[in-house]
């Protein structure tokens, strides 16, 4: 009993602290686990149990860091302002092609992992015709957040690899069982795209209005990348054929993540700034990505690590089962993820797969539910986790659409939320998660 609580008041405190702004998350992630395994009287084994924890995290951690820097060099060598052009071109002044448009856009930039990304080029493409034309930038704001939402999946977007850490696992078990359910995911929001689409036709009146051309069409140094001097355009077909076998083989398992991120970033850096000291200048550019992502996954390592060591999740377990009814037991997985909906609102996704998902997979285990159904099913609230205040990409988003924020909340809630749900039936139905255990 009294690991148990000494584990839920090091939960909560971590929490507290990270939600109160008193201490910033790495930090956190650090010193509360020390402090109460010295409370529990664990002090001379921590030593032990921490390097333990942060050797579970190696394999997260150098799959993070290649694969920002593979995305970066290749977003950098002008990767998707071909697929920018072709779909401004397509899309004319119709506004559901505009719509669709903007939502598929999103949804291909998301590969990158970082929504920040997603956002500035998806709305500098579309946000001049979204104005022409007379549409509503709350449909913009709105469907780039869901798609956000869907490929934050991915497993170098970040929860992901939160959820894979906290329950020790490699983030490709977790990710793989999901690819089905985000395809339909995908599905959802382009239907989502039509049906707002048809909607401002049917306000605005018009099937296409007569325009100008896209002004970011015009000129030829366009460009998404963040330094145009360094795009490569004659390699965009190579670029693109070699990240197509990058997804195909990650989602074939051939070979194991972090491998090939290192190997893809090894090609795409020879490929495309063969010259040592340009690609230690494009490195440079995306080092604040990688440092500020793959430290916190090993101030984890240290979290879990203790949080395991001590036997506190086993304990926070055992104290969780004797309240929760025996019947709803067999039921945790999808439990978990229409929990995940409000929670990951609430708190941030470090609080909730640090804190919260370690005793509920380790709870489930005792109903035969596994620690991948467990972490797959937790990952399902986060379109409704990205509409959250403590998300600050999500107040960048408001500002490039030049909305509201509460109006924005106001407007997405319900069809972030219905993302969530078609994730949530669609992970049930492709088998990532069991409705029931056993």
């Amino acid at each position: 009993m009294m690991l148990s609580a000494l584990g839920f008041l090091m939960v909560a405190a971590f929490m507290i602290l990270i939600m109160t702004k008193r201490m910033a998350p790495i930090v956190a992630l650090i010193v509360v686990p020390i402090a109460f395994g010295l409370l529990a009287g664990f002090g001379g084994q921590l030593g032990p149990m921490m390097l333990d924890g942060l050797t579970r995290m190696v394999s997260t951690g150098v799959m993070l860091m290649f694969a920002i820097l593979y995305f970066g060099i290749v977003t950098d060598a002008g990767l998707f302002d071909p697929i920018v052009r072709t779909l401004l071109k397509i899309v004319g002044n119709d506004p559901v092609k505009v719509v669709v448009g903007s939502a598929v856009l999103a949804a291909l930039v998301s590969l990158d992992g970082d929504g920040s990304t997603t956002y500035m080029i998806t709305a500098a493409a579309f946000m001049p015709l979204y104005r022409r034309i007379g549409l509503n930038p709350m449909i913009m704001a709105c469907l780039l957040l869901n798609a956000s939402g869907i490929m934050n999946i991915i497993p170098w977007g970040g929860p992901t690899a939160r959820a894979a850490t906290a329950v020790q696992i490699d983030s490709s078990g977790v990710f793989i069982p999901l690819v089905p359910a985000m395809a339909v995911g995908l599905g959802w929001l382009v239907l989502l795209a039509v049906y707002l689409g048809r909607r401002e036709r049917k306000r605005l009146g018009a099937l296409s209005l007569p325009g100008e051309a896209h002004p970011m069409l015009e000129g030829a140094a366009f460009s998404v990348s963040t330094d145009p001097t360094m795009c490569r355009p004659r390699l965009v077909y190579v670029n693109a054929a070699l990240t197509l076998l990058l997804m195909v083989l990650l989602v074939m398992a051939v070979l194991p993540l972090p491998v090939l991120f290192m190997c893809g970033f090894a090609l795409a850096a020879t490929l495309n700034y063969p010259q040592p000291a340009v690609l230690k200048v494009r490195i440079a550019q995306h080092a604040p990505n990688v440092l500020a992502v793959v430290s916190l996954i090993f101030a984890a390592g240290i979290f879990t690590g203790i949080l395991s060591g001590t036997g506190m999740v086993e304990a926070m377990s055992k104290s969780l089962l004797a309240v929760i009814p025996p019947s709803l037991g067999p039921y945790l997985a999808p439990i978990a993820g229409i929990i995940s909906i409000p929670m990951t609102f609430f708190i941030s996704n470090d609080a909730f797969y640090f804190g919260m998902l370690p005793v509920l997979a380790e709870a489930a285990a005792h109903y035969g539910l596994s620690a991948q159904q467990m972490a797959s099913a937790a990952l399902i609230g986060q379109p409704v986790h990205l509409l959250s205040p403590l998300v600050p990409s999500t107040w960048l988003l408001a500002g490039l659409a030049g909305v509201d924020f509460g109006e924005y909340q106001k407007f997405t809630l319900k069809w972030a939320t219905a993302t969530s749900i078609v994730l949530l039936i669609a992970g049930l139905l492709f088998g990532a998660f069991p409705l029931r255990a056993g």
